[in-house]
């Protein structure tokens, strides 16, 4: 569904874009101007004046179409020369494949995390690791091939969805995009050196870092590395009716798609959003939960005052998310000086708290 709906959208902007160059190059009128930048629309008209000047500012102050390229294609060569000689297995053809398809997929990333503030970089990553893992095989090391490739994967869409969250909070602030972009790298560059370091601290913290018996036992890397051993043993290795699950569901994500755009703005509402229908079977209940419960308080609260609402709704927004990431610091604290709960509440499925029992 994620897949489905991020490539839905993605086709459709691409379309859209070309169909727009092509009316203009039609055109050819010096005096036209891009419709979305100046000149009105049904859909600006139902701006707020506030909106209308965040959009202003946020369109004013670009990042040039060659650099976004450049850059792209540069890093492209970069890993293509580098990466074979650190990890052997992942070939050079690998990397090129790699990012001839990440800006799809990092399209998708973005385009949910807009939708839904959630990242799913590592959600990208594992079709990696079927993919590259069952091409390179078993015999040529695909497992670590399709583990290497998760990663590379995950590096772009992850950046992908970290700098659209970086743009949203500029359009809220009226920041310039070029100002979050080098802000973005800047804080970049600082983690290849403070991420290491932090590694460094646990590794040295905890001798048996990453063992099952370990006080941080890296589940998840556990789990990758099944997941890469059943992708080179090929499809038939999967469970019994999987791909048509997920051809399934891939096509229910496109036909919600195409019945939005159908009915027209007025009635699609009463359609769902396929990538935020998706959330929930990742992360589990506990955020669909959260998300009903504060979209309730929202809707009350427009009902009872929405130029309130609309105003400070984002600010209150912003301060339950900034409070929830600022206990992160302290509870990593607590969990390395092996200080655990005294009460832990979380909401499970039913199969699962059977097996509890």
């Amino acid at each position: 569904m994620l897949l489905g709906d991020g490539l839905y959208n993605f086709f459709k902007v691409i379309s859209r874009t070309l169909a727009g160059l092509f009316y203009k190059i039609l055109c050819r009128n010096a005096n036209m101007q891009i419709p979305i930048v100046e000149n009105s629309s049904p859909v600006r008209e139902s701006l707020s004046y506030d909106d209308q000047h965040r959009t202003k500012v946020f369109l004013k102050d670009q990042i040039p179409i060659w650099f976004a390229i450049g850059g792209y294609l540069a890093l492209a060569a970069v890993s293509t020369a580098i990466l074979p000689h650190i990890f052997h297995q992942l070939k050079w053809y690998y990397i090129i494949v790699i990012y001839i398809f990440a800006p799809s997929l990092a399209f998708c990333d973005a385009y949910g995390c807009g939708f839904t503030d959630w990242s799913f970089s590592s959600h990208y990553g594992k079709l990696a690791v079927f993919t590259i893992g069952a091409w390179a095989g078993a015999s040529h090391g695909g497992i670590l091939a399709g583990l290497e490739a998760c990663g590379v994967i995950m590096i772009i869409t992850s950046a992908a969805s970290d700098l659209m969250q970086d743009f949203k909070t500029g359009y809220l602030t009226l920041s310039s995009p070029c100002s979050m972009f080098v802000s973005r790298v800047i804080g970049t560059a600082m983690g290849c050196v403070i991420s290491p370091c932090v590694f460094w601290i646990f590794y040295k913290a905890s001798p048996d870092l990453g063992l099952p018996t370990s006080e941080y036992p890296v589940p998840s890397a556990t789990f990758y590395y099944n997941m890469a051993k059943l992708g080179v043993e090929g499809l038939s290795a999967l469970p019994k009716g999987c791909l048509k699950l997920c051809f399934g569901f891939f096509a229910a994500s496109i036909l919600i798609n195409l019945t939005r755009d159908a009915l027209g703005k007025k009635r699609s509402w009463f359609i769902p959003i396929p990538m935020a229908m998706a959330v929930p079977f990742f992360v589990g209940s506990n955020i669909a939960v959260d998300m009903c419960t504060v979209s309730l308080i929202l809707y009350v609260w427009q009902n009872k005052n929405k130029a309130n609402a609309d105003a400070f709704g984002p600010a209150v927004a912003t301060g339950l998310i900034c409070g929830d990431g600022m206990w992160t610091l302290p509870k990593c604290i607590l969990a390395l000086v092996g200080v655990k709960p005294p009460i832990c509440m979380m909401f499970i499925s039913r199969a699962t708290y059977n097996k509890l029992d």
